[in-house]
């Protein structure tokens, strides 16, 4: 590849960028096209049922397509869904190489388009800037592999790793720079999960304000269906984008949140509680690709000891509360440091007074 090759595809990572949280259940793409060594069109998939990131491209170049070079974050789509192949379009317009950032992990594509593309003498490569490329769609990847959405564990953490004092109190810990982050967070997730501890004590809102953006899907895990009636998450209109998970069965207990709007999904018990793996799988086939995991240490430390974590954000703030708050996870069977979990750090850095770390699962070292 020439230098002017991994300047284009930066080009085209940063339209994708734009469609992150905008595009599920399809992935967010840039595509670039160059002729003569000048940009003539380009564009990014904006919403799921809308034109690709190609053919906004190709609009935008029009006849002088003919014989360029296509820059395109995903292999080109050769299967008709709510919009044309976009493989089809690449061949009509008689373009003369497609370079690919990843091939698409989706079954139905996964090489073909490529494949497609190159029985119509289209030179093809596959592969520039691949770890970009997968970082921007992890959520897709993982939900096109697996049905499962992707998990991003979120908490605001005293240094001596607090989430709340011993009254419950944790408004606020990080400071109002780390608060904006968690919203536009919440901007680019499909849906935001909770306990019902967390609804009861906090009484939050969940939804998107410190930042312009869409509210997300607000999950509540409540085994026995103890959410109050009055809470804010069961306010109108927010109420119809909130689901209950619940092991709940009985239909007459599930009809006074049904009738505030709210919708009832009933999950498997495992342990006496709301199994997660059932409930993400649930999720999953409603077509959630991502959820932002907020609060509750029982269904935090659930998930992380069943492996259902895939990426975590820390906000430490520079308070201290001491031994009398609450922990970010509740674990079992941990009785030494040879049977800690074991994550890998991969970003450390200031937002305003806090301290913000990233991290992977160590078993996995990266999420895609």
């Amino acid at each position: 590849m020439h230098t002017a090759d991994l300047k284009y595809m930066k080009r085209a990572l940063t339209l994708a960028r734009k469609g992150i949280g905008r595009t599920s259940p399809n992935p967010a793409v840039g595509c670039v096209i160059v002729k003569d060594g000048q940009i003539i069109g380009e564009g990014w998939h904006k919403k799921a049922g809308t034109p690709h990131a190609e053919i906004h491209a190709l609009n935008m170049a029009g006849e002088a397509a003919q014989g360029a070079d296509v820059y395109v974050t995903l292999e080109p789509c050769c299967h008709s869904g709510k919009t044309p192949p976009c493989s089809d379009a690449l061949i009509r317009a008689k373009v003369k190489r497609v370079v690919a950032g990843m091939p698409d992990p989706n079954p139905m594509v996964n090489g073909k388009g490529l494949k497609e593309l190159e029985l119509a003498g289209i030179e093809t490569a596959c592969g520039l800037l691949e770890d970009a490329c997968r970082s921007i769609n992890r959520p897709f990847i993982k939900h096109v592999v697996s049905g499962l959405p992707y998990v991003i564990f979120k908490s605001a953490m005293t240094l001596d790793g607090n989430i709340a004092t011993v009254t419950g109190d944790s408004r606020w810990i990080s400071c109002e720079e780390s608060r904006r982050y968690v919203h536009q967070m919440r901007n680019q997730c499909d849906a935001v999960l909770v306990g019902v501890d967390t609804v009861i004590i906090d009484n939050p809102q969940l939804t998107v304000r410190h930042v312009r953006g869409r509210n997300p899907l607000r999950v509540i895990v409540d085994t026995r269906l103890r959410t109050p009636e009055s809470v804010k998450i069961l306010e109108s209109p927010l109420a119809k984008k909130t689901v209950i998970a619940t092991t709940e069965t009985n239909p007459r207990v599930h009809l006074r949140y049904l009738q505030q709007g709210a919708q009832i999904l009933v999950c498997e018990a495992e342990d006496g509680r709301v199994s997660m793996y059932d409930l993400l799988t649930k999720l999953g086939k409603m077509g959630v690709q991502s959820i932002l995991l907020e609060g509750g240490n029982r269904v935090a430390g659930n998930m992380l000891q069943n492996g259902l974590i895939d990426e975590f954000v820390f906000f430490y703030a520079p308070k201290i509360i001491g031994n009398s708050g609450f922990a970010p996870f509740t674990l079992q069977g941990i009785t030494s440091m040879n049977d800690a979990i074991r994550l890998v750090i991969t970003n450390i850095r200031r937002s305003g007074d806090d301290i913000v770390v990233h991290a992977w699962p160590e078993k996995t070292c990266s999420p895609v």
